[in-house]
């Protein structure tokens, strides 16, 4: 893997939300091309299972566990700092973590399920990026990567308030982005359609919806979580350096695609 621009030997990740889904399958591909991970959800078992099989796949060393709520800001700091202190000055992150607690229209949406998502998919990325921050300035160089959703670029009869906080992590990238250029701080988003994972249980276990997404999307199907760990792995790497401030969608075409 040395001398490609898709080498992260010597980084150091702190990826959200990765004992499992997304989060995991992108632990897995930054460790696999170098980098070390710190691995973070909210249960410390599930994150220690995920740290001692990258560590015997990829070598000791490679990943710590640090159980984090992304709704505790002391939780978030203990994070950054943990890792800081195992690992050493963070160049990567991950803001993988999210929360969907409802699923219906907006009229029937409680507020503090509306506050609770909100917090989690949007303020706690703001958060952890804030704490990140000065090791990536001391050395003019990171970067910030937010799991968003094709859901931000859609409306939805089902998970609107989710697609609400999906749009805003667009424009966070985006102002974070012009913020940050001028220390060599790239902030991107990456935009999946549907992944079979936990969070989206509720959506690919929908035999409609998954008939309709089998004849509309160009490829047929959903999409798996290791289908876009490559895509925060080249996000993450040299070989994206004049890229910031961007989403990238992976969706296997749906978003283009027509019902007729």
């Amino acid at each position: 893997m040395s001398g490609s621009p898709f080498d992260l030997t010597g980084r150091v990740a702190i990826i959200t939300g990765s004992s499992r889904g997304i989060g995991r399958a992108t632990a897995e591909q930054m460790a696999a091309h170098g980098a070390k991970v710190a691995i973070s959800s909210r249960k410390q078992d599930a994150c220690d299972a995920v740290a001692a099989e990258l560590n015997a796949r990829q070598g000791a060393g490679t990943a710590i566990a640090v159980a984090a709520n992304i709704s505790s800001k002391d939780d978030l700091q203990n994070l950054v700092t943990r890792t800081r202190e195992d690992l050493g000055p963070i160049d990567i992150l991950v803001c993988n973590a999210a929360s969907n607690p409802y699923y219906g229209p907006m009229s029937g949406i409680a507020d503090d399920q509306f506050r609770k998502i909100m917090d989690n998919n949007i303020l706690s990325n703001h958060w952890i990026i804030q704490m990140v921050l000065p090791d990536m300035r001391e050395r003019k160089a990171g970067a910030i990567i937010i799991i968003s959703s094709i859901g931000g670029l859609q409306g939805s009869k089902s998970i609107g308030v989710y697609n609400i906080s999906k749009a805003a992590d667009f424009q966070l990238a985006r102002n974070l982005a012009a913020e940050l250029g001028n220390d060599n701080i790239r902030v991107n988003c990456i935009a999946p359609g549907l992944i079979q994972t936990d969070m989206a249980r509720a959506l690919w276990e929908n035999p409609k919806l998954m008939d309709y997404i089998a004849r509309v999307t160009p490829l047929g199907r959903i999409g798996q979580p290791n289908e876009i760990a490559g895509a925060a792995v080249f996000l993450a790497s040299d070989a994206s350096t004049y890229i910031t401030g961007q989403s990238i969608v992976i969706d296997g075409g749906t978003t283009i695609a027509s019902a007729l």
